[in-house]
């Protein structure tokens, strides 16, 4: 078992449903946690719900083509792509590169060499998640969303660089998914690690507040991307 990566999320996106059974299989074994998804539309939608570690989204399908999907999904998502490509599809394949996919894997797909690939991409997204961490040590700051907080001064402040108001509390909860980005945390965690004596013990109490801080932080509170919120668990700041 690849227990270095056993974490790791893998979304397959191919409409060849005995190929994607294949590699969820051989990622299974090696520890991954894989999904599925048959064509665009069904990866749209499970992006929706959670952002995996790594994309591996064929370029031919019917209806939206994979290119097509790579674009869209580069709007708004770094999240590392492995391509799947024919032997005749060397244009594709370039400009699959051009559009952000991390690498590419010809059909038949020879698993070892999928999984080799997957693993250089997860070390170079892992890589750079930890320049851009020091980076934001070393300002004092962390993003959230296209805000950041100002950890020194308890200040937050907008995309346009002016500063929003917000609470104690507000900045307690802030700085918690600051120091626990990427885990899940349920609200008695929240609770507990905020240590703010007047909040109240009620699970209401959190989710009021995070509805708050969504409308300060998040493009479109009604869905969130910057605090997610894990269905019958709690919060993630990713």
């Amino acid at each position: 078992m690849n227990t270095g990566e056993q974490l790791k999320n893998i979304l397959v996106c191919d409409d060849e449903p005995h190929l994607r059974e294949m590699v969820a299989e051989y990622l299974s074994e090696r520890g991954y946690r894989v999904s599925e998804a048959p064509n665009a539309t069904e990866l749209k939608i499970k992006l929706e719900i959670e952002v995996p570690d790594l994309i591996i989204l064929d370029i031919n399908m019917p209806g939206t083509d994979g290119l097509t999907a790579l674009r869209e999904l580069r709007t708004s998502s770094e999240v590392p792509v492995i391509m799947l490509t024919a032997a005749s599809e060397v244009i594709d394949r370039v400009i699959g590169l051009e559009m952000g996919a991390d690498d590419y894997v010809g059909k038949p797909v020879d698993l070892r060499e999928l999984e080799a690939r997957i693993k250089a991409a997860l070390r170079r997204q892992a890589s750079i998640d930890r320049q851009v961490e020091q980076k934001e040590k070393l300002n004092g700051t962390i993003a959230f969303g296209n805000c950041r907080l100002d950890l020194d001064g308890a200040r937050l402040f907008g995309d346009d660089g002016g500063e929003i108001a917000i609470t104690a509390m507000e900045y307690s909860l802030l700085k918690v998914f600051a120091e626990n980005r990427g885990r899940v945390l349920n609200r008695d965690q929240l609770l507990e690690q905020a240590h703010n004596k007047g909040w109240e013990p009620f699970d209401r109490s959190i989710d009021l507040r995070i509805s708050r801080l969504r409308r300060k932080i998040e493009p479109n509170p009604t869905k969130p991307e910057t605090i997610r919120t894990v269905r019958g668990i709690g919060y993630v700041f990713e």
